[in-house]
């Protein structure tokens, strides 16, 4: 299999990809899915969602002050 980087991937091999997304290649091709949940549940008129690539995750922030983290109450993924 030839991953999105045009790099060859052993059959029956796993990696994550540098989009945070688990892959497989087996004789059918490759496919992949999302290694992070992401947040559907949050003030979204005082907040904003921030997807950190180094740690695949989500931080929800206020849009005034990013230090300043907001509940989150429904994740999806």
């Amino acid at each position: 299999c030839h991953d999105s980087n045009g790099e060859l991937q052993e059959f029956g091999s796993h990696w994550r990809n540098s989009d945070c997304y688990d892959c497989t290649c087996s004789r059918s091709g490759i496919s992949c899915c999302s290694s992070f949940a992401t947040p559907v549940g949050y003030d979204k008129e005082k907040c904003i969602s921030i997807f950190n690539k180094t740690e695949c995750a989500y931080k929800i922030v206020e849009k005034d002050d990013h230090s300043k983290e907001c509940p989150v109450h429904e994740w999806v993924g």
